[in-house]
């Protein structure tokens, strides 16, 4: 294998496949080893086997079955992402109404896909999680939570309007619009200010509130009922 052969096995994307259905794994695996942007580093048949696989693969992006028997999607997920420097998770899911989803955005998954996404879909989501944008629009956040029966509502939105006190009047502007599904080029033209300073503020948003991305800022907004 010549030098510039390596330097783009490097340079792909490293994918964990984390499903008990070993079909699943499979059909997951040959899609995913088709694209030269990514590349299958691991597979496990549980999420209790999930931080040692993450241990040993080092991946980027962990698509994650959300229910699987010993330890579920959502506990993986949680205990992932309280690990310095997580990877990016995808929830995987046959349910688009989801409690158990819904649970491990608020821990910090960056989106779901349900199984039955066509092949090129799954893989543009690799793509764009790796890269740290949302997946997840906006319109399916404020579907999920309509449909799932929420019954900690209250206190969640006692907890988010006591959270977003922690920001200036302006990052709470922000938050506002990223919850409603606003870009970038949009806040900067809603709000005044450059795109620059718009991703500034995300990023301040992120770094106070101590949360990994805009899909966690935007459910904060739709708990404290700032999004209309």
């Amino acid at each position: 294998m010549g030098m510039a052969a390596v330097a783009e096995v490097n340079a792909a994307i490293r994918v964990l496949i984390v499903d008990d259905d070993p079909l699943v794994r499979a059909g997951l695996a040959m899609i995913i080893g088709g694209s030269p942007e990514l590349s299958v580093v691991g597979e496990a048949a549980c999420g209790a086997e999930v931080p040692a696989a993450v241990e040993a693969c080092a991946p980027d992006v962990v698509l994650m079955d959300i229910r699987m028997p010993v330890l579920d999607g959502l506990a993986a997920t949680e205990v992932l992402r309280a690990r310095p420097d997580p990877p990016e998770v995808i929830v995987l899911t046959t349910f688009d109404a989801d409690e158990y989803v819904l649970r491990a955005l608020r821990a910090g998954a960056s989106g779901f896909l349900l199984k039955h996404t066509p092949p090129a879909e799954i893989l543009r989501a690799i793509v764009r999680v790796s890269a740290g944008e949302p997946i997840l629009s906006p319109t399916v956040t404020r579907q999920l939570i309509a449909h799932v029966a929420d019954t900690g509502a209250a206190a969640r939105r006692q907890h988010a309007v006591r959270v977003l006190s922690l920001l200036s009047e302006r990052e709470r502007e922000v938050a506002v619009a990223v919850g409603r599904g606003r870009s970038n080029a949009e806040i900067s033209s809603e709000l005044f200010m450059s795109i620059a300073t718009v991703k500034a503020h995300i990023s301040r948003i992120l770094d106070k509130l101590d949360l990994n991305n805009r899909t966690q800022i935007a459910l904060l907004a739709h708990d404290a009922g700032l999004t209309g």
